[in-house]
């Protein structure tokens, strides 16, 4: 396969997730439960794609009780963002029984984090808040980075963890099915009228706890997460992009 085959392929997988992503904003406009059915389409269409781009690719040697990547930044939009919140909030009282505070434990790691990049993040050493007891407790509605940040070498990650290597051999297949699943996503949303930038998760995620009127507020064009807001790459270059690819510009 050529390379400009791959791009061609790549820039209509990205044109059909955002009509699919545009349809269920249209058919779920002013309803509560809009930010499920969005972020319940993402992950069902990343972890579908993924499966088949990786085919014939080496293993994944990530797996239950690995985390030892969970030191990086993490980088989520609004819905993945309060899509989790929904979730710790109807998880509270199990893990509290659990001996789990989560609250506290994200709380806590945005205290340590906020404001650090992705460098200092690593060098910091500190466990992402969601690793309890050697699990992630809310894998079933981890973000799209978590999902598409997948390793085919577990002592290369352990290395570099222990800043010893730089590079890691991450599957290509899950980094591209993510972005641009997310992507689309984030297309989607600007086109319908919601707030489509990406926000570092620790803050955001304790904007979201502490007020739960986030969610509506969002929904009503509000950008409640504008304090935690990623600025690695602009909006204007995003939309530039997506605007070009609307276009049939290469």
């Amino acid at each position: 396969m050529t390379r400009d085959t791959e791009e061609d392929g790549a820039l209509a997988f990205f044109k059909a997730q955002h009509q699919a992503f545009a349809e269920t904003l249209a058919q779920w406009h002013g309803n509560d439960d809009l930010v499920p059915a969005l972020m319940s389409q993402a992950y069902s269409s990343f972890e579908g794609n993924v499966a088949v781009q990786a085919e014939g690719q080496p293993p994944i040697a990530c797996h239950k009780g690995c985390a030892t990547c969970c030191t990086i930044r993490v980088i989520a939009t609004a819905p993945e963002t309060l899509m989790l919140a929904r979730y710790i909030r109807a998880a509270d009282a199990a893990l509290k029984q659990a001996g789990i505070d989560l609250r506290q434990r994200i709380a806590e790691a945005d205290g340590a984090t906020r404001d650090r990049d992705e460098r200092q993040r690593v060098a910091l050493r500190r466990r992402c808040p969601f690793i309890a007891k050697g699990i992630c407790v809310i894998y079933p509605a981890r973000p799209l980075a978590c999902r598409g940040h997948a390793s085919h070498d577990k002592r290369a990650c352990a290395e570099a963890a222990a800043g010893r290597l730089e590079g890691i051999p991450l599957s290509m297949s899950h980094m591209m099915v993510r972005s641009l699943v997310q992507n689309a996503m984030q297309s989607a949303l600007r086109d319908a009228g919601y707030v489509w930038a990406t926000y570092e998760l620790n803050h955001a995620l304790s904007i979201a706890l502490d007020d739960e009127d986030s969610e509506p507020a969002w929904l009503s064009g509000a950008d409640v997460f504008a304090p935690a807001r990623v600025t690695d790459i602009s909006l204007d270059e995003m939309a530039n992009t997506f605007d070009r690819i609307h276009a049939g510009v290469k």
